[in-house]
Parts: structure tokens; C-alpha cells; sequence
């Protein structure tokens, strides 16, 4: 079990950031996220495997200028 924005997910051996994000409903939106503590970016989302009972945050995309 990892917890996903304060809500637990279920987890399973190989799992990686990319495989959460797409069993989201608004997965695309996120282009950086917290790893019980570690920063990952996007571009690293498929290599970056989840450990389980990762406390995890999502940190979505905002516009601005």
C-alpha cells in the first residue's frame, strides 16, 4: 500500500511513477512529483520505481507568467 496525496493506493512489485499516473483520472496534469521526500520529474516518471508504503504527492502543472 503507498499513500497517494494522504489517500491510500494499492501497490504492487515494479510499479512505477509512470503506471500510477496513468491509472489516474487527471494523471496528465502532473509534472513533478514527491516521493516520501525525493523530487521526480516527468521525464523520469517510467524509470522511477515505487517503493511500497510510499508516502507520495502530486504536484500539478500551474500556468502563470
Amino acid at each position: 500500500m503507498i499513500m497517494v496525496n494522504d489517500e491510500a493506493v494499492p501497490w504492487h512489485a515494479g510499479m512505477t511513477l509512470a503506471d500510477l499516473i496513468r491509472s489516474l483520472p487527471d494523471g496528465d496534469q502532473y509534472a513533478v512529483v514527491k516521493v516520501s521526500g525525493r523530487y521526480v520529474s516527468k521525464p523520469d516518471f517510467a524509470a522511477f520505481r515505487v517503493p511500497d508504503q510510499a508516502k507520495i504527492y502530486l504536484i500539478p502543472m500551474v500556468a502563470g507568467g
